[in-house]
């Protein structure tokens, strides 16, 4: 495993879409490790393959539960609503209210081709939504709550 260098906003690959993943190999599986132990060593909770220049649909996130990979994932299910401040390891000291589904649910092959249903609410929900909206070219930025709580109301 190694750490990869995680891309910040200024570069344009971040606004790409990324391709589906065909191949299911050891190339794969490494590109994976690798993400997970960027992602614990930058203390993140998820990164997608664009965060380290692989236009890829792949994502590992990790928020408390254990460690989730998604290929190839999809949402195919929002319930509700919800508000609550984001950053993201592209846009490193930058935190912003956003709005996003309450619940999600998302399909998703495993790193050997198998498909699995994972669903999230909170934290959960949003880290889903916040990583595959980078597989799109989608920042969190794009989602700021434009009336936003002010910060005492909020806690």
């Amino acid at each position: 495993m190694a750490l990869r260098k995680v891309v910040t906003k200024e570069d344009p690959i971040l606004r790409k879409k990324s391709r589906k993943v065909e191949k299911f190999d050891e190339k794969l599986a490494t590109l994976l490790d690798d993400m997970a132990e960027t992602m614990y060593a930058a203390d993140g909770v998820g990164l997608a393959g664009v965060q380290v220049g692989m236009l890829r649909r792949v994502v590992v996130m990790d928020v408390g539960d254990g460690l989730i990979e998604l290929v190839n994932p999809e949402i195919t299910e929002e319930e509700g609503e919800q508000f609550a401040e984001e950053g993201c390891l592209s846009i490193p000291g930058e935190y912003y209210e956003t709005i996003r589904p309450a619940t999600v649910k998302v399909k998703a092959q495993d790193r050997n081709g198998q498909w699995c249903v994972y669903k999230g609410e909170g934290l959960k929900a949003r880290c889903f939504c916040h990583e595959i909206d980078h597989l799109d070219g989608v920042l969190f930025i794009d989602k700021k709550n434009p009336n936003p709580k002010p910060k005492e109301e909020n806690e």
